[in-house]
């Protein structure tokens, strides 16, 4: 038996051991929208689940492919599939699973967009309640009958909230609930929630993953560990063809990719899984240099709070320690309310004034202005968001440079 290899070398040479063409150690972008078959039956087969292989792009690019196995490596997974975005991975993945009169139970502190999408669910007649995922109890007490589903993020954006992720995860196995978690702001390098019994990873690509700021993409991962036969909603004609172990991923794949359209283009992958190779070094400098900025601000008499789960006095510290590697990049901070924080914003130089993460460089925004002005002032601060917030995504910069800028922003 091979000896498994580290998170890095895994990835860095997971597509020459596919044996791409003329000894290429990248999969290359493949373009072409469709597919020809020799034989008529061939290509039935495809369209039948009876075999794998590409019919059209929509659904499925051998690029895109090639960047899925990677994701699935990443996560200890069984089978990946990937998006144009991650919120494009989390409507296609609600939209595929449940049905009218089912029932979804979700982390109050969602992502703006997340929490958005699933808004415009609850309008549509879906059933979905918010909780303060960060106890298990409160998720419990919401489980109804015709609960299907618990959706929760690792750490939450931006006021980063840690969810009871092991206790969910005992919970959702006990219940036979879908469990998904949004591992997006701690990444597979920090953390696997396979660890916890997570049913679907869920991955904003464009994130940390792909780490530069020149791509959009997401995926869903599939850990293996629910059992897609007992699940209600599963359609009857992929029952009849697919090995139960992958119903979950077709129906994904054909209700949310393939009917939807949120279909990741071959360009983009190429650009993301060259750039998640680098993933676990850029992660070991942004997350020192998000720990060392955090303590800088902790220590500074113009910032009231500081929102970082590598804090020992953040509400969670000892659940983020146990649970992940490092304690990511993402940090939010509420300014003294005698500065103006659009004011301090327009004197950071270095740090760019920015709505993305995980990039390489530093990024800054003003929170309740921005990201969450549509949630309203009340929805806001239930969670915890002021108008004084700037949420930080640390970069790789030089650690000293960092401390500088916001020194000298601070003044």
């Amino acid at each position: 038996m091979a000896t498994k290899k580290g998170f890095t070398t895994t990835l860095l040479h997971s597509d020459r051991l596919q044996k791409p063409e003329h000894g290429a150690l990248h999969k290359p972008i493949h373009t072409s929208v469709t597919y020809g078959y020799d034989d008529v039956q061939d290509l039935v087969d495809v369209f039948q689940n009876k075999v794998s292989g590409y019919a059209y792009s929509r659904q499925g690019n051998p690029t895109v492919s090639a960047l899925e196995h990677k994701v699935t490596q990443m996560e200890n997974g069984f089978g990946t599939i990937a998006f144009a975005t991650g919120m494009g991975a989390i409507s296609s993945t609600i939209l595929a699973l449940i049905k009218h009169g089912d029932h979804v139970v979700a982390s109050s502190f969602l992502f703006g967009n997340s929490r958005s999408i699933f808004q415009t669910y609850i309008d549509m007649g879906l059933d979905i309640t918010f909780v303060d995922a960060t106890s298990v109890a409160n998720i419990q007490n919401e489980l109804r009958p015709n609960t299907k589903l618990v959706f929760v993020e690792t750490i939450a954006n931006p006021a980063t909230q840690v969810a009871d992720l092991e206790a969910i995860g005992t919970l959702c196995q006990e219940k036979g609930l879908i469990y998904v978690v949004d591992n997006t702001m701690t990444t597979p390098y920090l953390f696997n929630p396979i660890a916890v019994k997570a049913s679907l990873v869920i991955n904003s690509l464009t994130k940390n993953i792909g780490g530069h700021g020149n791509a959009l993409g997401g995926s869903v991962t599939d850990t293996g560990l629910f059992n897609w036969s007992t699940f209600a909603n599963i359609n009857e004609v992929y029952k009849k063809q697919v090995d139960p172990k992958k119903l979950g991923l077709t129906q994904i794949r054909k209700k949310g990719l393939r009917d939807a359209g949120a279909t990741l283009a071959p360009e983009a992958a190429h650009s993301i899984s060259v750039g998640s190779e680098t993933l676990a070094l850029r992660m070991d400098r942004s997350c020192g240099n998000a720990l060392a900025l955090a303590e800088f601000f902790e220590a500074h008499p113009h910032i009231k709070k500081v929102f970082y789960p590598g804090l020992p006095n953040h509400p969670q510290h000892d659940l983020a320690k146990k649970l992940f590697s490092k304690f990511g990049s993402l940090m939010s901070i509420e300014l003294d309310e005698k500065l103006d924080c659009f004011t301090f914003l327009n004197k950071l130089q270095l740090v760019v004034k920015s709505s993305n993460l995980g990039d390489t460089r530093t990024l800054a925004i003003p929170v309740a202005h921005t990201i969450f002005n549509e949630l309203g002032k009340e929805k806001r601060a239930e969670m915890g968001i002021s108008d004084n917030m700037i949420r930080l995504s640390i970069g790789i910069e030089d650690r000293e440079d960092l401390i500088a800028d916001f020194k000298n922003a601070l003044g």
